[in-house]
């Protein structure tokens, strides 16, 4: 099944049940360290970015999504 098909299956749930999805996804992408792109994109961000909450949102991000929900982060 197709991530777009999952997208219309979703679509098709009530809304308590949208909510568990959201749920579910959130937690998910929590655990997930991020990829090597993903992580050079936010570095890129972070080093282009003037603002120094933006920087440390970044800098957040960053070891979030090298760790992932680990203890480590």
């Amino acid at each position: 099944m197709s991530s777009g098909a999952i997208i219309e299956e979703i679509k098709q749930l009530t809304p308590d049940e949208q909510v568990e999805v959201i749920q579910f996804v959130i937690q998910l992408a929590k655990a997930r360290p991020l990829t090597a792109n993903e992580l050079t994109e936010l570095a890129r961000q972070m080093v282009e970015s003037e603002d120094p909450a933006e920087v440390q949102r970044l800098k957040t991000a960053i070891s979030h999504g090298f760790y992932g929900n680990s203890a480590h982060a």
